[in-house]
């Protein structure tokens, strides 16, 4: 699954660089209608070639909403908020097969009242199971499960709000310098081709140098996989230090070192963005009459080129992450929490500009922030997005050694038989 992921933003990437490129250039150069044919053309060609997969795509039946069984584990743990546990986890209620079953665990014990059973659950001496009453230890479980990434998953937000800045300021930065080779001039809004182009190659070296280097130098040959379908749980320290490593060397990093990564390398672009900025606005202090400041466009690069590659770390972890560490029984939620990051992300960006422009400006002087770029701090503005990321940087850590921390406890095998259900689950 991992390996396709990369493949899948490889390619992604890759209709990008050709948008932001050759359809830039048959638009400006042919006509705007010769662009929007093209697209129109390329989308119905992938229709077709979607829909003629269809005998062969594997299609599963709903077992029910993930948010209804997630209601359903609160409100019957809130039901039962003031029954005991029991000593023994194996009193709990678990209707499941064992080969479905998930073993119970220490975390979020609140949760675990949903599985309680009590005379309530019996009526007329009959057991009566109302999933809104009473849930097995598994479905509780997938609801702790989900709660454990919600961490990882609010650290990675922060990611997003870094990647609008890629495509807003910079671009704005870019239109106030010197974007001339020989006699053509670079459109301000082509510099993503260095955003893309960095995603492309940091997805390509670290698939084709680093994977088979470290596979060279531990000497197993085999398939490449470039990273771990899952990330390694242990509890202790020096035997998960050890794993990881051994991983490493087989198949690269895991999923939570790759959002890591990209985490960090955004955190040193917007480092690397506040002091091009402070090169750009003493250059601009010096020509105030000038529309296009003599200082080359290129300087803009290593911002693009960090938080391009580190794009291409993070989707790819994050993705695997989420998928892999979902509960089977709550998989359709895992790209979901993937895509609500990137939205918050731009929310918060949107939400970050705002205060920056009401606490920094007023009516007769502009903030950090305003029309007049050139006029405005917005090394300042870097510097404190550069700041909250490399802060964001350290609870991700903190986040990631929470998260493989987990003690797992094996009940007995136990069965409680349901005579009579009142009501049906249905999808």
């Amino acid at each position: 699954m991992a390996y396709f992921f990369n493949r899948f933003f490889f390619v992604i990437s890759t209709g990008t660089l050709m948008a932001v490129t050759v359809l830039v250039y048959i638009q400006d150069e042919v006509g705007r209608s010769w662009g929007y044919g093209i697209c129109s053309a390329s989308m119905f060609i992938a229709l077709v070639i979607f829909f003629s997969g269809t005998k062969l795509y594997r299609y599963k039946k709903c077992s029910g909403s993930p948010i209804v069984h997630i209601c359903q584990v609160v409100s019957a743990a809130s039901g039962k908020k003031t029954a005991k546990l029991p000593s023994d986890i194996s009193l709990l209620y678990e209707d499941l097969p064992e080969a479905s079953r998930i073993h119970h665990t220490d975390q979020f014990r609140f949760l675990d009242k949903a599985s309680v059973v009590t005379e309530d659950d019996y009526r007329q001496g009959s057991f009566m199971m109302n999933p809104w009453k009473l849930c097995p230890v598994t479905r509780v479980e997938e609801v702790k499960k989900m709660i454990r990434l919600l961490p990882i998953w609010a650290t990675t937000i922060i990611f997003w709000t870094t990647y609008a800045q890629m495509i807003t300021f910079s671009v704005e930065q870019a239109t106030t310098m010197e974007r001339t080779i020989g006699h053509f001039q670079i459109p301000a809004g082509s510099l993503t081709v260095f955003f893309v182009g960095a995603i492309l190659i940091s997805l390509a070296v670290y698939d084709r140098f680093i994977i088979p280097l470290c596979k060279k130098w531990r000497g197993e040959p085999g398939k490449m996989n470039i990273m771990s379908a899952s990330f390694v749980e242990t509890t202790n320290d020096s035997d998960y230090s050890s794993n990881v490593f051994d991983h490493f060397l087989s198949t690269g990093f895991t999923n939570l070192q790759l959002i890591g990564i990209g985490l960090f390398l955004s955190a040193m672009g917007m480092a690397a963005a506040a002091v091009v900025e402070v090169k750009r606005l003493s250059v601009a202090k010096k020509y105030n009459e000038t529309t296009t400041l003599p200082i080359t466009v290129f300087y803009l690069i290593p911002q693009f080129f960090l938080v391009g590659a580190g794009e291409g770390f993070i989707y790819t972890g994050q993705l695997d992450f989420f998928i892999t560490q979902s509960p089977k029984g709550m998989k359709t939620m895992s790209t979901g929490l993937f895509l609500t990051t990137l939205s918050l992300g731009f929310f918060f960006s949107s939400l970050l500009v705002s205060i920056v422009k009401a606490t920094t400006g007023s009516s007769d002087k502009q903030g950090w922030l305003g029309e007049h770029i050139n006029k405005g701090r917005l090394d300042c503005f870097y510097g404190l997005l550069a700041a909250l990321s490399f802060f964001n940087f350290g609870l991700f850590l903190l986040s990631a050694v929470w998260f493989r921390k987990k003690t797992v406890k094996q009940a007995p095998v136990t069965e409680i038989i349901v005579k009579e259900s009142t009501i049906e689950e249905k999808c």
